[in-house]
């Protein structure tokens, strides 16, 4: 026979429980992107610390990125998403897996193309820009690095071209149309260009 919970079982206090905004936190994926080995001279000798580039995103079109630096890995990649987590950006995706329209994006010498693609394309990206779009939830888009292999570069050329990128509904808002004009004009312009 089972016995019944005493009182002190009964009245467990509720410390577990988090804020709602701590559940949000919990949600987000965080990569690790780069990491790097510098070394400062000093007189005994070198003095070894390490430069760490994190993206975090909720998987849902909201990303950011964030560099840290510290003389043990576990605290650069800490202060790096810590970093990332105050320098997100909301990017407007169509159907929740790609972007709206294809984007370009420039930083110093780094410079990206990024193409909206039709469902079951996939993540055709490499290396940084991966990062950032598995982090952000596009499903499928297609994306090339012509500029420099600096991840950095090319994480902050990813991220302005992004940050340019609009909804047909902010654009819409801005012009005082409905959005399915806009819409049906874009259309149009993809029958013309197949004409050609």
């Amino acid at each position: 026979m089972a016995q019944a919970p005493s009182r002190n079982q009964e009245r467990r206090p509720r410390e577990n429980r988090r804020p709602r905004e701590d559940n949000r936190e919990d949600e987000l994926v965080d990569k690790l992107v780069h990491i790097n080995r510098v070394a400062n001279v000093v007189k005994g000798g070198r003095r070894f610390s390490f430069a760490a580039l994190v993206v975090v995103g909720d998987g849902r079109g909201r990303v950011g990125y964030g560099t840290g630096k510290a003389r043990e890995v576990p605290e650069a990649i800490r202060k790096a998403t810590d970093q990332a987590k105050r320098n997100m950006i909301r990017v407007p995706l169509r159907e929740g897996r790609t972007l709206h329209h294809d984007v370009r994006g420039r930083y110093g010498a780094g410079r990206v193309v990024m193409r909206s693609a039709p469902a079951g394309t996939g993540i055709i990206a490499g290396g940084p820009m991966r990062a950032v779009f598995e982090t952000m939830g596009v499903q499928d888009v297609v994306a090339k690095s012509i500029g420099t292999q600096n991840p950095h570069n090319m994480i902050k050329a990813t991220f302005e071209g992004l940050a340019n990128s609009q909804s047909p509904r902010s654009v819409a808002a801005r012009r005082s149309k409905k959005v399915g004009e806009i819409i049906s004009r874009r259309g149009e312009v993809a029958a013309a260009e197949a004409k050609e």
